[in-house]
């Protein structure tokens, strides 16, 4: 105990007198979502005058400017933002955290992991929300506040969540409220591309980090409900797993052909109510005999049947989540060398 405590001291020690600047892997990626200070301030726990103090002592967090001349962010800061809060809730100081690198401060919280400090770091409570006041968004086209409050909740929540709570309440209360004639079509298909345009956005920064086994999202020929295809897609980016995204109404041939070509660890596919049924079902089984054995056949969405021979059925997007997460963990043993 005595010696494993002295090497964590002397860790830190040495990472104190390390360079702090160096590669961090938070960098902004054209179209990405971006937030206002004092939504990152609320994403992240930390008072906007010290984001401030810190971008002018420190030189981080380092903000675009609007013409307006307002601090916005990339979305993708605030898990090290949060990683920072870590640090500083277990005793280490602003000045050797805040600018270092990503190895660098995953090592101090490494060196203090299981100490008392640990409790002492909040937790954002996953709770629903009635998405009332967004609805009045979207009876009044306000894409502007809509995406806002989207992007705080995304910062916030995380991606599960985020979907579960936030996305597929609202998707479910304007269908509702064009089924009862208090919102028009308009008023459906603006919510979708609004959604739809920023589920990509926030699933871009996990593509150009993920390095897992490939998996190809579409939609069969005939379905032409996207954004089921859209949150299975950022779940599986969030996991590790490259995506190719291949959107809907996508023939056969041409997935199982892409497929085998690539090759791909699985194709996904999501079923929306509109497509629910036996015509459905015979395609599914169509793709599964046109895929290679070796591609797992994956489904979701709520129109999808409750089991399909040779297929993973997911009931929630949970269990892809966890799908996704046990691949990129396999793929990333089999790419291990063997150990001597």
């Amino acid at each position: 105990m005595v010696d494993h405590a002295k090497d964590k001291i002397e860790l830190c020690l040495t990472l104190d007198r390390e360079p702090l600047m160096s590669a961090r892997t938070d960098r902004a990626v054209p179209g990405e979502a971006r937030l206002s200070i004092g939504a990152l301030a609320r994403a992240t726990g930390i008072p906007v005058e010290t984001l401030r103090t810190w971008e002018s002592r420190y030189g981080y967090p380092i903000p675009e400017r609007r013409p307006s001349g307002h601090r916005v962010y990339a979305v993708s800061i605030v898990a090290r933002l949060r990683r920072i809060g870590e640090a500083l809730a277990r005793g280490h100081r602003a000045a050797q955290v805040v600018a270092a690198s990503d190895v660098h401060l995953a090592a101090l919280l490494d060196a203090t992991r299981g100490s008392r400090a640990d409790l002492a770091v909040p937790l954002v409570p996953a709770q629903s929300v009635d998405p009332g006041e967004m609805l009045k968004l979207v009876e009044r086209f306000d894409a502007g506040r809509l995406t806002r409050l989207l992007v705080d909740d995304w910062a916030r929540l995380g991606p599960l969540d985020f979907l579960n709570l936030r996305v597929s309440p609202l998707v479910r209360a304007v269908g509702d409220a064009w089924s009862s004639g208090r919102l028009d079509v308009r008023h459906e298909h603006f919510l979708s591309e609004r959604i739809g345009d920023l589920l990509r956005s926030l699933r871009l920064p996990f593509e150009e980090r993920a390095s897992g086994p490939l998996v190809v999202v579409g939609s069969l020929p005939g379905e032409t409900h996207g954004l089921g295809l859209q949150m299975a897609a950022l779940v599986l980016a969030s996991a590790g797993c490259r995506v190719l995204f291949l959107g809907t109404e996508v023939p056969l041939a041409e997935m199982a052909t892409l497929a085998h070509d690539l090759p791909a660890r699985a194709v996904a596919i999501s079923v929306s109510l509109a497509t629910r049924g036996a015509a459905t079902n015979r395609k599914l089984h169509k793709l599964r005999n046109v895929l290679p054995r070796r591609v797992r056949l994956l489904v979701g969405g709520e129109g999808a049947p409750k089991a399909l021979g040779g297929a993973e059925v997911f009931t929630d997007l949970g269990g892809l989540d966890a799908w996704g997460r046990v691949a990129v963990r396999d793929a990333g043993a089999a790419d291990a060398p063997p150990r001597s």
